[in-house]
């Protein structure tokens, strides 16, 4: 095995592995906080959270098999079923990333009627959209044979056909479909966290005034402690500005490689080097261990869940660890207590 190879592999690890325990960690969060599972966006990060799990279970461990092996993983129809689930998962995922940033942007412009713009029903019904969407690529797809095991990628997924018409009409199938995902998703989110970076430097700006005229009206301050309020006011803007980027920065790092050697490879002839088109493939999976951390576990109700779940599973540990000694003891301490109450 060649030294890229290798370093692909250990990469392909590197993101199961991350993208299963991140994924499976906002899973029982959302399980075990009904805080979180009353919120709208929690539906979102559910069906978010389920598509990468099971990208991370089916596609990406025979995508690691077609790169140690360098051979088709499983049979034909094995690998038509993972190929369907890799374009159905892709597609939802980032429709369910569109769906979160049209409901922040929601939440931040329009503040006050928020609740009543965004509802658990239509929740739904956005959910019920991504899902109709991502099945009727697929499934066109799986009709037309357009799904298989692809040398480039070392994986299931689309693949050319054969005959001129046929490679024409997937031509345009491809086009269509990551203008009507990537491209659609990409416009959404620039736009809607545009929008909210505006808002959310204007707030700064507002709180930026009250800052500064207090600081005005203080005059015995001391130099250090405004030192701080303005350090505070700077950091206050770059946060904001870092999480929007974070939002869509990840997105067009991960996807956009992958997309571009898709639409190129439609009208080239010479073929692309393998280890560029697993490293392609890889990138787009990375976005599945990177959603956990952007939209929930650095989140502050997140990292309560999860320290309160530790806190709880150290306690039992801890109980069911204790001397038999000290148990003993308390239990013969037990009686004596209850006779000490009543003499």
């Amino acid at each position: 095995m060649h030294t890229a190879e290798l370093a692909l592999s250990l990469l392909l690890v590197v993101i199961i592995v991350v993208s299963l325990l991140s994924n499976v960690l906002v899973l029982i969060c959302f399980l075990y906080n009904a805080e979180i599972r009353k919120q709208v966006p929690g539906l979102f990060i559910l069906n978010l959270t389920f598509c990468n799990l099971l990208l991370s279970a089916s596609s990406m461990p025979l995508t690691l098999f077609g790169v140690l092996s360098n051979a088709h993983p499983g049979g034909h129809i094995f690998c038509q079923v993972v190929g369907f689930l890799d374009t159905f998962l892709t597609t939802n995922s980032m429709l369910s990333m569109a769906a979160l940033s049209i409901d922040r942007w929601v939440a931040v412009v329009f503040p006050l009627s928020y609740h009543s713009r965004i509802r658990h029903r239509d929740a739904v019904i956005a959910l019920a959209y991504t899902w109709v969407h991502s099945l009727s690529f697929s499934v066109v797809a799986a009709c037309l044979s357009w799904v298989g095991y692809h040398q480039l990628y070392a994986s299931c997924t689309l693949c050319n056909g054969r005959a001129v018409n046929a490679k024409t009409q997937f031509a345009i199938y491809t086009v269509v479909q990551h203008s009507l995902t990537f491209l659609l998703v990409s416009v959404v989110l620039c736009v809607t966290y545009l929008k909210v970076l505006k808002v959310a430097r204007f707030h700064c700006k507002r709180i930026d005034v009250i800052t500064m005229q207090t600081l005005v009206l203080l005059v015995d301050i001391h130099p250090s402690v405004r030192q701080r309020c303005l350090e505070e006011q700077k950091r206050r803007r770059q946060r904001a500005t870092r999480k929007i980027s974070t939002f869509i920065g990840t997105f067009v790092i991960c996807f956009t490689p992958y997309v571009i050697t898709r639409i190129v490879e439609l009208f080239v002839t010479e073929p692309f080097n393998q280890n560029w088109g697993v490293l392609c493939k890889s990138l787009a999976y990375s976005k599945a261990a990177c959603d956990p951390f952007v939209y929930s576990l650095l989140r502050h109700q997140y990292r309560k869940t999860c320290s309160d779940i530790i806190n709880r599973l150290l306690k039992r540990i801890s109980f069911s660890y204790l001397p038999l000694e000290m148990m003993c003891e308390n239990i013969v301490q037990v009686p004596e207590v209850l006779s000490y109450g009543f003499t």
